[in-house]
């Protein structure tokens, strides 16, 4: 049995009972292929959200946008230099911070929003401090081969979770990060096509209508639960540390060394990716046209032939923004 096949209610697990183990998403609509009105739309949208909210995820009401159905209350204050206000004047419509996981309240964001067709789902909240990889379709870049190459790059596999289809063929990838780590939302910074929802984000949940379709888990995914994000993917969401605090640069011979001998004691099945990951780095280093042959040279002491090592080194340059 897959091990992510259920999701505990309550994932702290620390002293309180657990209700039973249920699918990520139990509940499913037949509407993909009605005409829907926009009544049904908003009843189907609430019935999901709760379902949502039963698993610990906070929810808000989304409009066919995939804005917060709620217009802010604050949008005629006279002061617009003024704090923003995230929620403390108890009235509705502060966007991902109306989000909430409980059922009173959520039926009082969807009553307050009657024409919302979708829900959004908050991330960096407690318990899943919830993580989306939106890989994006519209740019006209290739964002899955985009994710592919960075889990080449920097040795890390993107793991079984969750992942919700958007009706323009994109992709959102559910991922979980650790408590006391905040992942800012950025577009485009990790690679062209490749946005990343995280602390004030928030997600499109699956089941809701909007102008173009509607978003919908993928096969085979609605049962698992988010996944712990890799840690190597997580460092790249991270901001980049300060220059003050970044350790020196090791001297350009040693560090050409250490390539070498990392892509030579690399074992069958190991190959491709050491080589890829040591050529990233060497072109990242100002050092890739020197390393070229003796990499391609430990490559081939490894089995690979000098056709396949060059060409790997040649896409790690195309990755790092170099010409091979």
């Amino acid at each position: 049995m897959n091990r992510y096949a259920t999701f505990p209610a309550n994932p702290a697990g620390t002293g309180a009972s657990l209700r039973p183990t249920l699918p990520f998403f139990e509940r499913t609509y037949e509407h993909g292929g009605m005409a829907t009105t926009d009544r049904q739309a908003t009843t189907l949208a609430l019935a999901h959200a709760l379902s949502a909210a039963e698993r610990g995820l906070a929810v808000i009401p989304l409009s066919r946008t995939k804005l917060p159905a709620l217009r802010s209350p604050h949008r005629d204050d006279p002061d617009p230099a003024a704090p923003p206000c995230h929620g403390a004047c108890g009235r509705f419509g502060h966007g991902v911070y109306d989000a909430s996981t409980d059922p009173v309240r959520i039926r009082e964001l969807f009553a307050a929003a009657p024409w919302a067709t979708g829900y959004g789902i908050a991330c960096g909240l407690p318990p899943y401090h919830l993580i989306g990889v939106d890989l994006d379709t519209k740019s006209g870049t290739d964002s899955s081969a985009a994710l592919r190459e960075l889990a080449l790059r920097h040795l890390f596999t993107i793991p079984e979770t969750v992942v919700v289809l958007t009706p323009s063929g994109g992709r959102h990838l559910w991922l979980t990060g650790p408590p006391d780590v905040v992942v800012p939302n950025s577009a485009g910074r990790l690679a062209p096509g490749i946005d990343i929802r995280g602390a004030g984000g928030y997600l499109v949940g699956p089941g809701s209508r909007t102008d173009h379709g509607v978003y919908a888990t993928a096969p085979g995914t609605g049962d698992l639960a988010p996944a712990p994000c890799p840690v190597s993917l997580l460092r790249l969401l991270l901001p980049p540390p300060r220059p003050g605090g970044l350790p020196a640069p090791p001297a350009p011979g040693d560090h050409g060394r250490g390539l070498v001998q990392f892509v030579l004691a690399a074992h069958e099945g190991q190959r491709n990716t050491r080589l890829f990951w040591a050529a990233c780095r060497a072109y990242e280093n100002g050092l890739g046209p020197t390393l070229a042959d003796p990499l391609t040279e430990a490559a081939r002491h490894t089995g690979l032939t000098e056709r396949e090592a060059r060409a790997t080194i040649a896409s790690a340059a195309r990755m790092t923004g170099h010409h091979p």
